[in-house]
């Protein structure tokens, strides 16, 4: 079984030999030398995991340099500099707020790999800072925070990449190529799933103090006010409402990203409906869902969302995407892509990721940085339409009611689900409005 940990391991084994780079060629690992003008000052939010592994892919770029880290656990902070100093031969600043960073003169951009429920605020607050921003998905919590994002961007003309890597794949181009080609015949379905041990909590955790060195009053930010619970903290705060959305809300941006491309999907579908449940695993005391069902209905075809904790996908997939035919299936994920025809007559044709894809996502993030160039690889517009596909399944599955909703006035017409449209922010947070 594919868990998440692993899904993150896999992503950073494959940079591994970057992270190994002896320091002589620091500044000089692709590309041509950068000049002193050139040079691009990075600084990270979050540092834990997926922080932390863009970092090394940043770092494989000529001119870059990491000035400083922000985590609200000292622990990780330490860790995470120690680290950075033995690796890239220089020790970032640390700080456990990030509004420090968004103040210093000298950081081009950030990157913001916090849990979901702070990645708005700090987002908006680095573009009105003057800071370009690599953003990791889902671009925003809710569906509120989504249009806040892309009205910043705007207002402040920033550079804002949101990490869907599957865009910068050598394969992405190919995909489309083939879906709008015809080949496919008449494209009635598609159907896009995640399985891997992801959503499980099982283990009784009492409230308690906050570990020594964690600012959790800092982590909480604009979330609502409560004890700390390991249960809730690192890793598993995916699995609650207040902070994450799952693993429709986790993984489902990067599929549907491939799907709505795919499709040429540029808005919201007509209808959404949706079940829920935490099913699969006695005793989970996750409150996002383990096993869920979303159908999106569009005027020509119907796109399936789904997702359970302990199964193997279709097609040997743990993840995945499936453009379905009347002549053939389209089937990719991260790794391959694959044409299964209906006619056992004609061949299959098959395909599979060979480049780098985290390291040329953010290598065009720099690109376009240095460019003054707006049109990243995922722009922060692409990243919040699908961010909010998967708030639409989820709040579908969270009322149980057939939902359309209304991009121009922002509501569904629909007082339960209107609810869930926008987070309560905890004061002294304010939710930015662009």
């Amino acid at each position: 079984m594919i868990t998440r940990r692993d899904f993150l391991r896999r992503s950073a084994a494959a940079l591994a030999a970057s992270v190994a780079l002896p320091q002589v060629l620091k500044s000089q690992t692709l590309g041509s030398f950068a000049a002193p003008s050139d040079q691009f000052r990075l600084a990270i939010i979050g540092c834990k995991s997926m922080g932390f592994i863009d970092l090394a892919a940043f770092m494989k770029h000529a001119g870059v340099s990491c000035v400083a880290l922000c985590d609200i656990d000292q622990k990780i902070l330490e860790n995470r500099a120690n680290e950075a100093q033995k690796l890239w031969g220089s020790r970032p600043d640390t700080y456990t707020d990030y509004r420090r960073i968004l103040d210093r003169k000298d950081v081009d951009a950030v990157v913001i790999a916090t849990p979901d429920h702070w990645h708005c605020l700090m987002m908006t607050d680095a573009c009105s800072a003057g800071k370009d921003v690599y953003v990791e998905g889902p671009a925003a919590h809710s569906l509120a925070e989504c249009d806040a994002m892309v009205a910043a961007q705007q207002r402040y003309g920033r550079v804002v990449q949101v990490g869907q890597q599957m865009r910068s794949s050598d394969i992405w181009n190919e995909m489309k190529r083939v879906v709008g080609s015809g080949q496919l015949g008449t494209i009635a379905r598609v159907n896009v799933w995640t399985n891997m041990d992801f959503a499980t909590i099982t283990g009784v955790a009492h409230d308690s103090p906050a570990p020594q060195g964690v600012d959790y009053n800092m982590w909480l930010g604009p979330a609502p006010q409560r004890a700390f619970n390991a249960n809730r903290f690192h890793d598993s705060w995916r699995l609650f409402w207040d902070y994450g959305g799952g693993m429709i809300a986790d993984m489902g941006p990067h599929l549907f990203d491939m799907a709505l491309s795919g499709m040429n999907v540029t808005g919201m579908p007509l209808r959404v409906v949706g079940s829920g449940a935490n099913h699969t695993i006695p005793g989970n005391r996750a409150e996002t869902f383990d096993n869920l069902s979303v159908f999106y209905q569009f005027p020509t075809f119907l796109m399936q969302w789904n997702n359970v904790n302990i199964e193997r996908g279709p097609f040997g997939m743990s993840r995945g995407i499936e453009f379905k035919g009347t002549n053939g299936s389209l089937v990719a994920n991260d790794e391959k892509m694959e044409f299964i025809p209906e006619d056992r007559k004609m061949e299959k044709q098959s395909w599979k990721v060979t480049n780098n894809v985290i390291l040329d996502h953010v290598g065009n993030f720099i690109d376009c940085v240095r460019q003054r160039r707006q049109d990243t690889a995922c722009t922060i517009r692409q990243g919040a339409l699908c961010a909010k596909y998967a708030h639409l399944g989820n709040i579908a599955a969270r009322t149980g009611e057939a939902l359309t909703y209304d991009p121009q006035h922002h509501t569904f017409h629909n007082r339960k689900a209107d609810r869930l449209i926008a987070p309560a922010y905890r004061k002294p947070w304010r939710l930015p409005n662009g």
